[in-house]
């Protein structure tokens, strides 16, 4: 049986940002204030309108005390099969919370989800909920990669 070779594609930002978009399983890692070491947390994600990788969360959580505190970032994307392709996007982070502006939710869910059946609705769930919103503008990225094997086993 062949052996699965490890690819890596270099892509540019709109390659990027195709790869990221039907992708929405995610790693954030922000900075610890305590000793500075990644602190990771499994979330729900997209892209929005402007090209920023978005994820929802609460003010209490706390990757959201460290994107505040330290705005910069990394997240992992991942594929619906855990060994299908993934790619690192490194960036700038900004906290929006929901009672200073709730349209940055709306263009989340759309992007995620599609059109939601009352708008009104999800809007005051959004503030009553206290839900903030950590838009991060891609800086750099790995390529593209899948694991496996290096070419030089590939017959072996």
């Amino acid at each position: 049986m062949p052996r699965s070779i490890a690819t890596n594609t270099t892509v540019d930002l709109d390659g990027l940002l195709e790869f990221v978009r039907p992708r929405h399983s995610m790693v954030l890692m922000t900075t610890r204030a305590s000793d500075g070491r990644p602190q990771a947390s499994p979330v729900t994600g997209g892209v929005d309108d402007s090209g920023r990788i978005v994820v929802t969360s609460y003010p209490e959580r706390a990757k959201v005390h460290n994107a505040r505190r330290d705005p910069r970032c990394s997240v992992l994307v991942l594929s619906d099969d855990f060994g299908d392709a993934w790619v690192q996007v490194d960036g700038d982070c900004e906290v929006i919370d929901a009672a200073d502006d709730v349209e940055p939710f709306v263009e989340y869910f759309r992007n995620i989800s599609g059109e939601h059946p009352d708008w009104d609705e999800y809007r005051q769930a959004m503030v009553d909920q206290g839900k903030s919103l950590l838009r991060m503008t891609p800086t750099r990225w790995s390529p593209v990669a899948t694991g496996g094997f290096p070419a030089r086993l590939a017959d072996g």
